[in-house]
């Protein structure tokens, strides 16, 4: 669905973009300038009202990224010890946001999760019952995805917001320690669980495309199916590096080892697959944007 009352697809696009030291926020600025799109970064604090009026009345955007956000360093256990940090940014910052762009009216795209849903009896593991956009999110492991689950339903009342929902992302860029490959590849031990998940590389742009034809309401922003940490661990021994090894553990040795639980789920592609039929399936966009541009890297090393 669009955001009907948006006028803005008749001026030059210009895109006002938080988050510029996060990764999605930097992938964004480099995207906009390999496509010759104008943007800028925000300088406002997400929970300062005034700043992103005044951030918005200076660059005059036609849109609006929201790629700012608290996911935890080095992971979301942070959130667990500092909640009121977690709801200042991923409650109160977003909502202010999405408040401040629907007086101006403009679109705001908003990277959201897809981590606040776990595998049920509705939605068992492998069946390939993903759940759908419109679904309550039953994940209530993490401080984290509370929050983002609380920020998403309040968010629907706002027409102006394309909300997205990233899982696990990962990227070409093998080094940045942010890519759930390269995450889970230095990891002592890892759970083998399939899971929906988000190739930045094919993504990313489809955003922008989303921010281009002023869609909103929520989209579950992964690959269709499911990938398993052993398969993508298979694929980097293979691509990458052929004398990789790992272990694995159970989800019940995995809970000694962190504070919250994570979320394992699959989520339904239909609608963001119905607009971008080109989508690829997670397998297939692993091996075109990640490991096939890698293995030329890691065959030259060699």
């Amino acid at each position: 669905m669009g955001f009907a009352e948006n006028g803005s697809s008749e001026k030059p696009l210009k895109f006002l973009i938080y988050g510029r030291t996060g990764w999605i926020g930097g992938l964004l600025g480099k995207l906009c300038e390999s496509q010759g799109i104008s943007y800028t970064y925000g300088s406002a604090r997400l929970e300062n009202r005034v700043s992103l009026e005044s951030d918005i009345s200076a660059n005059q955007p036609t849109h609006v990224f929201n790629a700012a956000g608290v996911t935890g360093r080095p992971n979301v256990d942070w959130c667990e010890s500092h909640k009121v940090e977690t709801i200042r940014t991923n409650v109160v910052g977003t909502l202010t946001l999405a408040d401040v762009c629907l007086q101006n009216n403009l679109v705001l795209i908003n990277y959201a999760t897809g981590c606040i849903f776990e595998y049920d009896d509705k939605h068992p593991i492998d069946s390939g019952i993903g759940f759908k956009e419109e679904d309550t999110p039953n994940f209530v492991g993490s401080f984290y995805s509370k929050t983002k689950a609380m920020v998403e339903e309040l968010l629907k009342n706002y027409e102006n917001v394309c909300t997205l929902r990233v899982r696990m992302p990962i990227s070409s860029d093998l080094s940045n320690p942010r890519n759930f490959i390269t995450k889970i590849s230095r990891y002592e031990k890892v759970v083998n669980i399939p899971n929906s998940m988000t190739i930045l590389d094919e993504l990313l742009p489809i955003s922008i495309e989303m921010a281009k034809r002023n869609l909103t309401g929520i989209y579950n922003f992964t690959n269709p199916g499911v990938v398993s940490h052993n398969e993508i661990l298979e694929m980097y021994r293979e691509y990458i590096d052929p004398g990789f090894t790992w272990k694995n553990f159970t989800l019940e040795e995995q809970a000694k080892v962190i504070v919250a639980p994570r979320s394992n789920n699959e989520l339904e592609t239909t609608k963001l697959k119905g607009e971008f039929p080109e989508l690829l399936p997670i397998k297939e966009s692993l091996i075109k944007y990640v490991f096939e541009p890698n293995k030329k890297t890691a065959d030259v090393a060699a």
